[in-house]
């Protein structure tokens, strides 16, 4: 009976001990699993936080882009108001310049002229 009593005993410590060592590793399991899910929370919460930053960027582009177009068209009309005005001042001052210069053009055109018919005339023989 002693012997039998020592052999529970013994099965009892190595049962016990078998148990302990599964606790160990159930516990790092439990542990790894935790910090899966944080890993998994985190990752989702940075994806969510990131799409709808890029949603609001899209919303912020398309509301300035509405606000803007009629200042845009604004400063087109002015533009175009200012380009006429400097055309329409331009133009006569553009005239009278060419006015001055004309006679001295054609002048010049006509003193050039005489040149290149005086180069392209057949020389006179030389006489000896």
């Amino acid at each position: 009976m002693k012997f039998s009593l020592i052999a529970a005993v013994v099965l009892l410590a190595l049962a016990q001990g078998s148990f302990a060592e599964d606790a160990v590793d159930l516990e790092k399991l439990g542990q790894y699993l935790e910090e899966m899910k944080n890993k998994m929370i985190q990752d989702l919460t940075e994806i969510i936080q990131t799409h709808d930053l890029a949603n609001q960027a899209t919303s912020f582009i398309n509301e300035k882009k509405t606000q803007l177009e009629p200042l845009v068209a604004q400063i087109q009309e002015q533009l175009q108001t200012v380009a006429s005005n400097a055309e329409a001042q331009i133009k006569p001052l553009a005239a009278n310049v060419q006015a001055q210069f004309q006679p001295q053009i054609d002048s010049l055109q006509q003193r050039v002229e005489a040149i290149i018919q005086q180069l392209t005339r057949p020389a006179a023989p030389i006489a000896a």
